[in-house]
């Protein structure tokens, strides 16, 4: 479906062939394709079995190259649209005090946003800022400008940051936010900023709809005989010179 695997008007094998295709039972298919038609991706019709829905008006989604992955955010939040969903302050959860390595009882601003292309939403933010940091800027300017820019006109001197990326299991709350099924599969990022002086100023748990969003790497063999090997191409360097 989403992944061009299946085209729309294509119809799909009865629900005991696909049990037998990908090595599940039939109550999982079933619940599959419930969430698929929930999604709008298939449509079922009695008599004729199961079609793949043609998705008008659907956003193209958006990839970005791994290798240089945090310029290529910083330029999606530029190009795409945010609506703030909530925006709180309070203690910070256990997970942001160990990553940020902020003190015991330290508060944060919390904030969740979802980001939008041509007005279908792709991905839900949740981003915790030191309270110190957070007071320099309003839930109003949250709403309408990157907050990147935010820190900046607060003085924070970025100066790096860590992250990782992993899959998650859409939440009830992120599944509406987003528009899917609970359950869907999302691609997960999560990042830590720090400033010149090595302070935890941002940590960003971000969610992604892996139809409308994906990750891609450009390689290059590099290395002599025994000990070739692939290598990621960072964008402006020769291919065998970049790295991550």
């Amino acid at each position: 479906m989403s992944s061009g695997g299946y085209r729309p008007g294509t119809t799909l094998p009865g629900e005991q062939r696909l049990a037998e295709q990908f090595g599940v039972s039939r109550v999982t298919v079933r619940r599959a394709l419930d969430a698929l038609n929930t999604d709008g991706l298939i449509e079922r019709r009695a008599g004729s079995g199961t079609v793949v829905r043609e998705r008008n008006g659907a956003a193209a989604g958006m990839s970005v190259d791994f290798a240089t992955l945090m310029p290529q955010l910083v330029d999606m939040g530029q190009r795409t649209t945010a609506r703030l969903l909530s925006f709180s302050y309070g203690d910070a959860p256990q997970r942001v005090v160990d990553a940020m390595k902020l003190s015991a009882g330290a508060r944060v601003q919390t904030a969740v946003r979802i980001r939008l292309i041509d007005g279908q939403p792709f991905s839900h933010l949740t981003t915790y800022v030191p309270e110190e940091i957070a007071a320099n800027y309003t839930e109003a300017d949250l709403a309408t400008t990157p907050l990147f820019k935010l820190m900046e006109r607060s003085g924070v001197q970025v100066a790096d940051a860590q992250q990782s990326v992993s899959a998650a299991l859409a939440s009830p709350d992120v599944a509406e936010a987003l528009g899917v099924s609970v359950g869907s599969a999302l691609l997960s990022l999560r990042r830590v900023v720090r400033d010149a002086e090595g302070r935890g100023v941002e940590y960003l748990s971000a969610l992604y709809r892996s139809d409308l969003f994906r990750l891609e790497m450009s390689m290059a063999r590099v290395g002599d005989e025994d000990s070739r090997h692939w290598q990621p191409v960072i964008a402006g360097q020769n291919g065998g010179e970049g790295g991550i």
